[in-house]
């Protein structure tokens, strides 16, 4: 599930950290509003945001558990669901039997892992790949929570716009035509920009996430020591390469991702290119509705990216642990995250789920019926990279998020002092 993000993840250990330790080790009992009517009847809850499609899932659950009524709670994005779990963490109760967490945000939660149930089983060993099974892993081995989707990404294009600058339209063909480096993309889109005026990708920011989420440790080391951000060289290649193509080789649009002019550059031409996890299809067809031409491409620049997923978790908090972490395992099933995908397009992070003829088997008609199940499959076998995200990562990541909006959407700083304001935010937080 994606989210924008604004800078509270920089002060993270410090103020959520500081409420959690004021609220004492937590309680066990009473947490959750889920109860019983003492007849062996029990309610469970379940917190969400956004869309996981598991409404007729849930339906499906009660029907096949005589005596299991479960709610479910969802926030309208992953900022409120963030809120009330860390406001109702702290304060030791209110939360539900089930809380989705975004992997964005579960580093911070992970140095609190005991107010979480360790849902480690072996029986659903190997289920997951195994690189989203170690998201949800502390160091000492807590499984924090069961995964849910995964963002697998390929590369979505206007095959229309590539013909019109004589370039392929075949999907497969553009796949050979992007490469399979960063560079190799970087040089497509200088050679559709020499045929066209339309820019080749649309978000700076948006090519920075991708390329910083193949970066094992970008800004911590494996024992969470942070990297100075002024010695950090393969960070700023990072921020360098992103800003000679964006601005030297004028292959960016110049848009903040999420904001009301990318929005309506969908409408207008506005690029060629994007960068495309499975979520992010139906984000384009909603915002390119009567638009024809998007197709995705089945490759990704540096092999493979993932950008986005969830998990479930179960609280301490819960009066039905067991029950709570029953419920968990089955939402989180391959059978029923085929369901889910189909439903709303969350793309199964469970192994079994990826080899599924049913999975595999399903198109997009927006994409010029490609077969997004096929393509994302793919994508999701092409990661080989779970970066490292401390308690810091994203506090320090928006830094230079910052610094690329500065030089490229707002144009208010040249590309070397921005990446100086960078490094004096970065030295204010005190973390190197």
């Amino acid at each position: 599930m994606h989210t924008s993000r604004k800078s509270w993840l920089a002060v993270t250990a410090g103020t959520v950290g500081v409420a959690l330790v004021a609220a004492g080790c937590g309680s066990s009992d009473g947490g959750s509003d889920g109860g019983s009517d003492g007849g062996g009847d029990i309610t469970l809850t379940v917190a969400t945001f956004n869309e996981f499609g598991y409404e007729g899932l849930i339906e499906e659950y009660m029907a096949a558990n005589p005596g299991i009524t479960v709610e479910q709670r969802k926030a309208a994005t992953t900022g409120e669901a963030r809120d009330n779990l860390n406001t109702r963490l702290a304060a030791g109760s209110g939360l539900a039997d089930v809380e989705a967490i975004e992997v964005d945000w579960l580093p911070e939660l992970m140095q609190f892992s005991d107010r979480f149930v360790d849902l480690s089983d072996p029986s659903l060993e190997g289920r997951w790949l195994d690189w989203k099974s170690a998201q949800a892993t502390t160091p000492d081995g807590v499984l924090m929570g069961y995964g849910t989707d995964i963002g697998p990404e390929g590369v979505c294009y206007r095959a229309d716009l590539f013909e019109a600058a004589g370039l392929p339209t075949d999907r497969d063909e553009v796949a050979t035509f992007l490469g399979s480096s960063w560079d190799d993309y970087f040089a497509a889109g200088k050679q559709f920009a020499a045929a066209s005026d339309v820019p080749w990708f649309d978000s700076s920011g948006g090519i920075y996430l991708g390329m910083i989420n193949q970066v094992e440790y970008a800004f911590e080391n494996e024992d969470g020591s942070v990297i100075p951000l002024d010695e950090n060289t393969e960070v700023e290649g990072i921020y360098r390469d992103i800003m000679t193509a964006a601005l030297d080789d004028g292959l960016s649009a110049h848009l903040a991702q999420w904001s009301e002019d990318w929005t309506n550059a969908f409408q207008n031409d506005g690029f060629a290119t994007m960068l495309c996890p499975g979520w992010m299809l139906g984000v384009i067809e909603g915002n390119a509705a009567g638009v024809t031409g998007w197709d995705i491409a089945n490759t990704f620049p540096g092999g493979g990216g993932n950008w986005g997923g969830s998990f479930l978790t179960v609280p301490t908090q819960s009066a039905h642990p067991e029950e709570a972490k029953a419920l968990a395992a089955w939402l989180t099933a391959p059978e029923q995250q085929i369901k889910a995908f189909l439903a709303k397009g969350t793309f199964p992070s469970q192994v079994d789920a990826l080899d599924s003829p049913e999975l595999l088997d399903v198109t997009n008609a927006f994409f010029n019926e490609a077969p997004t199940g096929q393509i994302l499959a793919d994508r999701a076998a092409a990661v080989t990279v779970a970066p490292y995200k401390g308690p810091n990562y994203f506090g320090i990541t928006n830094l230079i998020t910052d610094a690329i909006n500065r030089a490229d959407v707002d144009q208010t700083d040249t590309v070397d002092s921005s990446w100086n304001k960078a490094v004096q935010s970065f030295n204010e937080l005190g973390l190197g």
